[in-house]
């Protein structure tokens, strides 16, 4: 399953990962790279804490980059 992710680094330099489509699975790191391998780890917690009380997972966006001339 692929789901959108939003990384941005907030005012001390740290990197904040948020699955909008996961309400409150937010995770961070030191870098980009570890703020989306520990938003991976959120994530998939996050589903198996879904199934495992018989809740619907919310389904993946589906979504593509288009780049444009400016």
């Amino acid at each position: 399953m692929k789901f959108r992710v939003h990384v941005e680094a907030d005012e001390d330099g740290v990197f904040v990962a948020e699955c909008p489509t996961l309400p409150g699975c937010i995770s961070q790191g030191d870098t980009r790279e570890a703020a989306l391998h520990n938003i991976k780890d959120a994530i998939a917690g996050y589903i198996f804490s879904l199934e495992k009380h018989g809740e619907a997972v919310p389904l993946p966006v589906n979504e593509e980059v288009v780049e444009v001339a400016a």
